[in-house]
């Protein structure tokens, strides 16, 4: 095996820095995850804000040092992102248009920041 096909530890990945394929800087990576019945694995990142997202790992185009995000993925990262901040500034004064609905029951979603998902409290199941 290489220098450049040295696997990367859990270890070596927790606190570096994620990078968008710009330069920019979105986060660091807090853990690692794996996803029950698929396959691979994706990062748990957070921001300065102490915003949580989770990365798959297909969507990293380099690790050394930093981590690099693809251009495809760096989109898609970064809209995420701005969700859930929408979300978590003035719940309160949420318009009902924006906060989505369940499709089973039709009552409003309330978005989980750690899991980064939308959930319904009514049906008691991730949407």
């Amino acid at each position: 095996m290489s220098e450049n096909d040295k696997p990367l530890t859990r270890d070596a990945l927790v606190s570096m820095q994620v990078i968008d394929a710009k330069g920019r800087l979105l986060g660091k990576v807090k853990d690692v995850a794996f996803a029950v019945g698929k396959m691979g694995i994706a990062l748990t990142v957070e921001n300065d804000d102490g915003q949580i997202q989770n990365v798959a790992w297909e969507e990293v185009q380099a690790a050394s040092d930093f981590i690099i995000l693809k251009p495809v993925a760096q989109a898609a990262y970064q809209q995420s992102y701005q969700q859930p901040a929408a979300q978590t500034a003035a719940p309160a004064q949420q318009q009902a248009s924006s906060q989505p609905l369940c499709q089973t029951c039709g009552k409003p979603l309330t978005w989980i920041p750690q899991y980064q998902r939308w959930y319904c409290y009514n049906d008691k199941k991730y949407a």
